[in-house]
């Protein structure tokens, strides 16, 4: 096993610990992030139908920036999917690291988007 794979088994690791606890409902719906090394993405899903509620990314068209893997990206991911979930009347959130550690852009996702008005 060399070093990539171990780092990939101890998220996914991380990630069913986190996912025991943390489950969506209909009054607050899950928020999931997933940082790759070029883009950053979050959705907001509810895990009892399991659907996709709100979604955000570096790649969306709507979001326009020079440079998508960096803080600044993940900041303004944060804010853009604050303002659709908050467009959609969902205030509050429960936030899912999805097995990253919260430091970096998750960090700076997450602030963002309680900056905008979202309640993690």
């Amino acid at each position: 096993m060399n070093e990539s794979q171990k780092r990939r088994a101890a998220r996914l690791k991380r990630q069913a610990r986190v996912r025991k606890k943390v489950r969506g409902t209909t009054e607050c719906p899950r928020l999931s992030v997933f940082r790759s090394a070029k883009h950053i993405y979050a959705q907001i899903i509810e895990d009892t139908t399991g659907k996709t509620l709100v979604a955000a990314s570096t790649v969306s068209k709507d979001i326009d920036l020079a440079q998508c893997g960096n803080v600044e990206a993940a900041k303004a991911v944060g804010s853009a999917i604050a303002k659709k979930a908050l467009d959609q009347n969902i205030t509050q959130v429960v936030f899912d690291r999805n097995g990253f550690l919260y430091q970096g852009r998750v960090q700076a996702l997450a602030d963002a988007a309680r900056e905008a008005g979202l309640k993690l």
